[in-house]
């Protein structure tokens, strides 16, 4: 079939529609004068490259030729991958959200060609069932009301618009003023422990989403005050996702949600900043607690990513899809004959039934094909205890049944490996990528994995020599050889943060002075000049309607939260003031959405923390390869210390005289008597220097 206006694309999503009837175009200027020049209305039509039901709108609707014909009669149409451009995803999600009430993916919207919305939808079928309307009847309906109603369909867009914009004052302006104590952060603890599942952990009731960033401010909470409640609240969830059906029991890394309570069924879906969000809520589980079982998971989350979301060059893929061979989760699913199929031969028929019964596989099956709501015989492999649970009740030793299962596992990921894999959507972006470097960056840190390091180090290199323009500003896409999209706030904040995590682990002043740099360019680019946060879109991008900012978190933590936890951490480690009173400023802004729902504002919980401490700043100075210094260092990177700013400088060397550049406070601190120090602040008191870690410990409280 011909190509059409997406074959020159470069988004794996935009491509998967290449070959439709529909006539698609990309977003831009092209699209927009034709619609003017047809007096045409536009049909937009947003998803991503591994969402399920944008799949099945595609196979359903646009792969057909009659609702091609109607779309390519009637409309212009324009296809929008949300990943690339979340700046427009934005608006028009919040447009549907007010006209329906809900939103999600395939976001469906028709609009003026002056991008002013008047219908809105998510999923539609291409006949009427259920009650849902279908292609077939919705596209002559919505044509016949341009051209016989067009007046309705004007005042009907330019309130759509005007709602938005409403949408964003009203956010900041009810409960300006409001203070920042630690009230907000009791409040938020007490929401989600109303909402919290005491047997499957997580919050709320089906469907289920990880929502890491929850789990890194009860950590917080649980640090300051002792409650622990907070940490048993962390402890349960992360318990029952790693051992449950949305982690992938044999190449590890998790599905993108749970459909059901119990995190048995989920979407199939593997996105980098899930990994992301999840390895570095498990590697600061194992920091509180030392649970080996969460450092287990963090390990086995950066095997899945390093294995297989990392390109050659180092930077990391976007994600992988959901469905193979034309259905959802076909690519994960065993039918218990498989398993018997896989294994006998390598084992003796009892441990055979052993590793059934531990990865919990029935006869019947326990997983519903969703097109035919058979059962199939298919199981989603998990766990109905944890290992030493397990050992624990069949009495055999722990680390027999580790290599066991460890040895069952390899088979069946082998045998596994030779089926259709899920598409993987090969595109690098900033935002996720700066994600999974501060977690790398982290687990690196508190594991002690050089490994990890390097990989972190290897895809900041990356996307600092590959997604920046001729001005050093960020972009947002790279995909085979081509960057190309101006970035976006969580571009920056995100690889901001990446790169603080980077320093921790490596104390090399040159990402702290890339952090320094970046920070300066989302305050130039992003801050909106009447003090209300900042902006998802730079200030110079002129192709989206409304110019929003993301305050409430999501499934990722938005723009203004990251950006205040940042603005915190490298203040505090520069003691750049100027980044400290735009952090001042931005706590201010976001006090009202966070008093009116403290819960859905948990990364901003997080900064909250930090900004109202008590926070300790560290200079250590010394030979990084003298004992001395390490066991300074050592000390300070195996504790759970979420409001510490570390710095090293190492003397005689040029990174410790360009440390004292960045960071000038530093710059006086030295030896004492030839051996290494640390120098330690406490809510800006400092006190006398110490050579023994224990002191120093005892000085941080």
């Amino acid at each position: 079939m011909p190509a059409n206006g997406l074959a020159g694309e470069k988004s794996p999503y935009l491509l998967q529609h290449a070959s439709n009837p529909v006539d698609w175009m990309p977003w831009g200027d092209e699209a927009f004068e034709r619609a003017r020049a047809e007096d045409l209305p536009i049909f937009l039509s947003i998803g991503y490259a591994t969402c399920h039901w944008c799949h099945v709108m595609e196979r359903e609707s646009f792969e057909d030729p009659v609702v091609a014909s109607f779309l390519n009669d009637g409309f212009v149409s324009i296809k929008v991958d949300r990943e690339e451009r979340p700046d427009i995803d934005s608006v028009y999600m919040t447009v549907c959200q007010l006209m329906t009430g809900h939103g999600g993916w395939p976001l469906t919207v028709v609009m003026t060609p002056k991008k002013k919305p008047f219908f809105a939808g998510t999923y539609f079928p291409r006949e009427t069932t259920h009650g849902r309307i279908g292609m077939l009847e919705l596209l002559p309906k919505l044509k016949n009301l341009w051209i016989e109603r067009r007046s309705d369909v004007d005042a009907s867009s330019e309130a759509a618009i005007s709602a938005v914009q409403e949408a964003e004052t009203r956010t900041f302006s009810v409960g300006a003023g409001t203070d920042l104590d630690i009230t907000m952060l009791e409040r938020g603890f007490e929401e989600l422990q109303s909402r919290f599942d005491q047997t499957q952990g997580g919050f709320g009731r089906a469907p289920k989403f990880p929502m890491p960033h929850q789990l890194l401010f009860l950590m917080r909470w649980h640090h300051l005050t002792g409650n622990p409640k907070a940490l048993e609240m962390v402890d349960v969830t992360l318990a029952a996702m790693r051992r449950g059906g949305i982690f992938d029991q044999l190449g590890f890394g998790f599905h993108r949600y749970s459909t059901d309570e119990r995190w048995l069924v989920p979407h199939f879906e593997k996105m980098l900043y899930d990994q992301a969000l999840l390895a570095m809520s498990y590697v600061e589980m194992w920091q509180v607690s030392a649970n080996e079982e969460c450092r287990f998971v963090a390990e086995e989350i950066f095997e899945y990513v390093l294995r297989d979301l990392t390109d050659a060059e180092g930077a990391f893929y976007s994600a992988e899809d959901a469905d193979s061979e034309g259905r959802e989760g076909a690519f994960y699913v065993w039918s218990e004959a498989e398993i018997d199929e896989v294994l006998t031969g390598t084992f003796d028929d009892e441990t055979v039934s052993l590793v059934k019964q531990v990865f919990q596989v029935q006869k019947s099956g326990n997983f519903a094909d969703e097109s035919t709501g058979n059962q199939n015989g298919e199981n989603i492999l998990h766990l109905g205890e944890s290992i030493h649970g397990i050992a624990s009740a069949l009495g055999c030793d722990e680390a027999q049944l580790r290599h066991t299962l460890e040895t069952a596992r390899a088979k069946l990921f082998d045998s596994r490996s030779t089926r259709e894999r899920p598409l993987l959507d090969d595109k690098i972006l900033t935002d996720w990528n700066g994600l999974m470097i501060a977690a790398l960056a982290m687990g690196g840190r508190v594991l002690d994995a050089p490994v990890y390091r390097k990989a972190a180090a290897r895809a900041a290199l990356f996307l600092l020599d590959k997604l920046r323009d001729k001005n050093g500003r960020l972009l947002h896409r790279y995909r085979e050889g081509e960057a190309a999209l101006t970035g976006g706030a969580t571009d920056h904040a995100y690889f901001v943060w990446g790169l603080i995590e980077l320093y921790a682990a490596t104390f090399d002043p040159k990402w702290l002075e890339t952090a320094s740099t970046l920070m300066g360019a989302l305050i130039d680019d992003f801050w909106d000049p009447n003090g209300t946060g900042v902006f998802n879109a730079a200030s110079d991008q002129k192709d989206v309607p409304v110019r929003q900012k993301d305050v409430y978190d999501g499934a990722m933590p938005s723009a203004n939260a990251v950006t205040w936890y940042v603005l915190l951490r490298l203040g505090r480690l520069t003691g750049n003031g100027k980044f400290l009173n735009r952090a001042a400023e931005l706590g201010q802004v976001l006090a009202g959405p966070i008093d009116r729902n403290p819960s859905a504002h948990t990364m901003s919980l997080v900064a909250l923390d930090l900004a109202l401490g008590p926070t300790h700043e560290v200079v250590v100075v010394g030979d990084g390869g003298s004992e001395d210094t390490q066991a300074l260092l050592n000390a300070l990177q195996t504790e759970y210390r979420p409001r510490i700013a570390t710095l090293f400088k190492e003397v005689g060397d040029e990174a410790g005289d360009r440390l004292g550049e960045l960071a000038p406070f530093s710059a006086s601190h030295g030896l004492i008597d030839g051996r290494a120090a640390a120098y330690v602040c406490s809510d800006f008191a400092c006190q006398r220097p110490t050579q023994d870690s224990s002191e120093m410990l005892a000085l941080l409280g």
